[in-house]
């Protein structure tokens, strides 16, 4: 069953029919898709857009995802109106505004989407739907790292990259539990991103302190601005140089939370670190997760009880190419979706 939201014939979607460059991505008329058992369809408002997308795009993704068929439309997390069901779905679920993760490679940059109906969350009016792409895959994420975290009371926490999508979402979280948040972006281009980040509301927030980790003094800064107090926890998705000059500032007992290394290069960590100031490191991602709809409504929670409210990047549909280099080349403010 359909409303006259939909139409029928074509939608114009996203399209990859090599492997290749940012350039391979192109927008053309496609057929409309039909929701088969189990599915709804999804007019879409937002649709989201990840590192690893590009990683797909060039044929090196993860070995743990299907492999790319070509042509494909990418997408893996959308937000918008259900427009149409099948006939063994719940038909009040027509008209209703939802976010979903649609799965891997599964044709979210487009008009229309479909996505399996026990994937959706029903997002409340107030929630945009670009905040709530954001929440359904990149805050799931955050909610992850900083259950493995293990955050406490009075905790000092270095978040890398607190510009992206990611990291912008960590600082709020972290803000939110009262910790002391020093958010590290990269270049004046970022500073307004991430000041921002302080303006959501909370009655118990900490205290926050962004730095630009292109100045290499960042850490000496710091520390004076700490009143010589050491960082307890670093959340770090950067790696490299910067990743490692936030090593050297942390103080005995220290949490390290890998997530990734967006420079290109895991931070380098070696036994005496860890030794010798009893550091403790973990890796929530890459390790099976089996309660990814309970993190998803956390983050959807978050968002809409005013704890978080990420910053995107949007970009039309069209533009899906730039959106891509923006990534790769670390431009990006915010987590980057596509409006069509």
């Amino acid at each position: 069953m359909t409303t006259d939201i939909g139409r029928a014939g074509t939608m114009r979607a996203v399209v990859q029919r090599e492997l290749g460059g940012p350039e391979v991505l192109t927008v053309e008329d496609v057929p409309m898709p039909e929701p088969g058992e189990g599915q709804v369809r999804i007019r879409v408002g937002a649709a989201g857009v990840h590192a690893v997308d590009t990683d797909i795009r060039r044929g090196e993704g993860p070995a743990a995802m299907p492999q790319t068929l070509l042509p494909m439309t990418p997408g893996r997390e959308v937000a918008g109106i259900v427009d149409a069901v099948a006939a063994d779905v719940d038909e009040n679920l027509l008209g209703a505004r939802v976010v979903a993760h649609v799965g891997f490679l599964n044709g979210g940059y487009a008009e229309f989407a479909l996505a399996p109906a026990t994937a959706l969350h029903v997002i409340p009016d107030a929630v945009p739907f670009a905040q709530a792409v954001a929440a359904i895959g990149t805050g799931r994420t955050a909610q992850l790292v900083l259950e493995h975290a293990g955050m406490q009371e009075g905790d000092v926490v270095i978040v890398p990259g607190a510009s992206g999508g990611l990291g912008s979402q960590l600082v709020q979280l972290a803000l939110s539990a009262g910790s002391t948040v020093v958010a590290l972006f990269g270049g004046e281009a970022k500073r307004a991103v991430v000041e921002r980040l302080d303006a959501v509301s909370a009655a118990d927030r900490g205290r926050f302190l962004p730095l630009d980790a292109t100045d290499e003094t960042w850490p000496e800064r710091m520390i004076a601005a700490l009143g010589g107090k050491t960082p307890s926890l670093l959340l770090d998705g950067v790696g490299g140089a910067i990743g490692r000059a936030a090593v050297e500032t942390l103080g005995r007992g220290a949490r390290i939370v890998i997530i990734g290394w967006s420079s290109g290069a895991p931070v380098r960590l070696d036994t005496d670190d860890i030794v010798e100031r009893s550091l403790t490191v973990t890796v929530p991602l890459g390790r099976p997760v089996t309660q990814l709809r309970v993190l998803e409504r956390r983050a959807l929670d978050a968002v809409a009880e005013g704890r978080t409210a990420p910053p995107v990047d949007e970009f039309p549909l069209e533009d899906a190419a730039a959106a891509h280099a923006a990534i790769e080349e670390r431009r990006q403010r915010g987590k980057v979706v596509l409006i069509p």
